[in-house]
């Protein structure tokens, strides 16, 4: 094999390893961010890229008003939601990661 046909098929294979590594990664990782945010609905524990655990109040398009505290709601972009949570919270009870907390 001449050196030029061994340097074009080492630029082919690291092309081909770059996609695996990079490209597809990140493709995975958006269809699951927009699955995520098909499945925002009223009720549904969520939480946003800040941390912050939330449970939605109203979708309404892009934006999601979620409720951070009893009476206490926000407006965020759904794009800020990163996970919604398995188990929808009933309305006035507490959630188990929030039982014995000490106050703020």
């Amino acid at each position: 094999m001449n050196p030029a046909a061994q340097q074009l098929l080492f630029f082919v294979v690291l092309a081909i390893g770059g996609w695996f590594l990079l490209v597809r990664p990140q493709r995975t990782r958006a269809k699951a961010l927009q699955q995520v945010r098909q499945a925002l609905r009223p009720g549904s524990r969520v939480i946003t890229t800040a941390g912050l655990h939330a449970t939605v109040a109203a979708v309404d398009g892009e934006t999601v008003l979620l409720e951070i505290a009893p009476g206490v709601q926000a407006r965020f972009a759904s794009g800020a939601v990163v996970r919604v949570l398995d188990e929808p919270e009933a309305p006035g009870t507490v959630a188990a990661d929030d039982q014995g907390a000490p106050p703020a």
